[in-house]
Parts: C-alpha cells; structure tokens; sequence
C-alpha cells in the first residue's frame, strides 16, 4: 500500500494517500458526511449509530488513510471524488442516502473571472468572492497562470513561499478553501480539480484575464506586420483597459514577484507600440496623454523618457520636451547615481539642434510579440 512520503526537512511534500475505497461502507458514509460538513452528532443522527462510534470511525479513518486530522479528511475527501462542492448536506434534513455522494459526469458551469491585472479579484456571475488572505490568493494565481497545467504541492510550495516554506502541509486546506470559495452555491461545480500530478484549473470553467491579454498581444503583432496601425491602436486599447493597476499587488511569494515584473513591462512595451501608431496616424495629443501618464508610473525608465521627448519635440513643445529630460537627469541622479542613458542624452541633443531627422519613433518589430 502507497504510504505517506515525509522528509527530513520540515518542508511538506506530495502526499500519496490510499483512496477512499480502501475503507469500508460506514466509514465511508462518514468520510462523506464529514467532507460535507456534518459534525459528528449530525452524522451520528443521520447514520442511527452512537457519537462514539462515529469518532471510532474518524480515529479508523485517519490511520487507514494516513490523515493528519479532521481538516485533512476533508480535503481528502474532495480530493477523491467521493464529495463535490454544493453537494450534500449541512443539516440534518437529508437522509442516510444522501451521505453517499454519486460522482456524476461534470456539467457545463457557469464561468469564474479572475483578474490579475491588478489585485487579484474573482467574481461569479457578477458577484465578487471573497478569496482569503494574500498567500491563499497567490496560490489561486499561480494555478491561473499554469494556463491549465497540474501544479504539484512542491510547485505550489515554491512559487508561492519560496525558500521558507511552511511547517505544515497548508496547500491542500488553501485549495480547500478556494474551492469553497469559487464554487456555486447552486450547483455541483468545483473550478479546482486534482489529476495525477497536482491540482489545476478546469478547463472552460475559469476565464482569466492575462489568458485574454495574451491573444490580444497575438492581435497587436499580426496588425504590425500586415501595417494595420488603426486595427494596431484598436488592439492596444483593448488590452490596456485590462489593467487596473500593478498585476498581482500586494502578492507574496516569487512567481508573484516575477511575473509582476513581466506583465509590467509587456503592459509598457503596449503603450510604446500604440503611441508608435498614434503619431503615425497624427493622433499627437493622445500619444502625448499616455506617454504622461505612463512615465509618471515609471518615472526612471528612459526610453519612456526619451520618447515623450520626441512626441512633444514633434508637437512643437521643445520646452517641455527639455523639462522631461531634465527632470529625468534629476531622478536618474539621485535615485540611482547615475548619468542619463546614451540614448536619452541624443534624443536631447536632437531637441537642442532642432534635427527633426533623428527623432524617429519606429520600435523593433518584436517589441510586443516578443514579450
């Protein structure tokens, strides 16, 4: 029989459990009634058994399946089929039968958004869960970035506490939680499934936003190539409105960190192509408007600096194309102790000069496709 693996570590690590058919029928009736939710006087009524012959049950249980405790029981009984979120009881109306939960096919369910472009946010039809403290949500955000891969424990472990994981083996009861959180309260649809390999998001039950940026980043680098700027500026609207804010704020854990990174600057590099476009269509004011915008979020990035120059040199602004640079100059000394960029210090040049010849705004043609 396939026991539990442990280390020496105090690190917790994939579990391989017997399944729940290795128990007999009452103590599976329990095992059911507990992943349900009853306590065991509930189940003790339902089952017309004694209390103590419940917590003889569990005691059972517990060591047959090598559990820790009653949490435990309960993830492991979502975790084997044998119940589904928003099926079975919570109080005493339902009868002994409806202890043994059936495991149907699944149905088509109403879909869950998840944003985060921003702070992490989910919602079912319209209505916004509550996910829980910041770790329990970066775990929900590593699984919607696997963009339907299994993630193991040990995966899990590492993206979201990286090198000082906890005590205890807490990923099981976060996902726990999550389903709780996710599923309908009307149906039987859990969004978080466990295969062989670890727990994913099931496919078509979830719709995340980043999985929509990226098609819209696909979009962006057709339009480049077919010189479609009006498509081009379309594009990029529709995917700067996706965020509302830095992606994944507040979040633990080094998938979080690197991936803010990321989605940060694929968020600028789609800024800098739909300004590309606007100044080619004679769009300068509102190439302008973003440009502002953008550089007031990310005051030290100098080809943001660099081309909000350029823009307002070409709008016949030099004056303020000057004050962007020496307010660059300014930042980039005190904050990091260091000069401006050779490319900022041409593009200022140009200004002074008036050589409108070098003031072009072209960005490579992988500048979004290749993020």
């Amino acid at each position: 029989m396939p026991t539990t693996l442990t280390s020496d570590r105090p690190r917790a690590t994939t579990l391989f459990r017997p399944a729940a058919t290795e128990l007999g029928h009452q103590e599976r009736q329990v095992l059911s009634a507990i992943g349900c939710g009853l306590r065991d006087d509930e189940i003790a009524a339902e089952l017309a058994v004694p209390e103590d012959t419940v917590a003889e049950h569990l005691a059972r249980i517990l060591v047959k399946l090598g559990l820790r405790d009653r949490a435990a029981a309960i993830v492991h009984a979502f975790d084997c089929g044998l119940v589904v979120p928003g099926r079975g009881p919570r109080t005493r109306s339902a009868g002994p039968a409806a202890l043994t939960v059936a495991v149907r096919a699944p149905e088509p369910a109403p879909k869950v958004r998840i944003s985060l472009l921003g702070p992490v946010r989910a919602w079912r039809d319209g209505r916004l869960l509550d996910l829980g403290h910041l770790r329990r949500q970066a775990v929900l955000a590593a699984l919607a970035l696997g963009a339907g891969r299994s993630l193991s424990q040990q995966q899990l472990l590492h993206d979201v506490w990286g090198m000082e994981p906890p005590v205890t083996n807490v990923v099981p009861v976060y996902v726990y939680r999550l389903r709780k959180a996710l599923h309908d309260e009307g149906g039987p649809h859990t969004v978080i499934e466990r295969g062989l390999r670890g727990y994913q998001l099931v496919p078509g039950a979830v719709d995340v936003d980043v999985a929509h940026l990226r098609e819209l980043v696909t979009g962006i680098g057709k339009a480049g190539r077919a010189g479609e700027p009006l498509e081009g500026v379309r594009l990029c609207a529709r995917a700067l409105k996706l965020f509302h804010g830095e992606p994944l704020a507040g979040l633990p854990g080094p998938l979080a960190e690197l991936e803010r990174l990321r989605l940060t600057e694929r968020r600028i590099a789609i800024v800098r192509r739909k300004v590309e476009w606007q100044l080619r269509l004679g769009q300068d004011a509102e190439a302008i408007d973003e440009l502002f915008a953008l550089t007031a979020a990310h005051p030290l990035n100098e080809p943001l600096a660099a081309m909000l120059m350029r823009a307002l040199y070409r709008d016949g602004r030099q004056a303020e194309a000057l004050t962007v640079f020496e307010r660059a100059r300014r930042l980039l000394a005190d904050d990091l102790g260091v000069p401006p960029s050779r490319m900022l210090r041409r593009a200022h040049q140009m200004i002074l000069r008036g050589d409108e010849s070098g003031l072009g705004l072209t960005l490579p043609a992988g500048a979004v496709t290749g993020l």
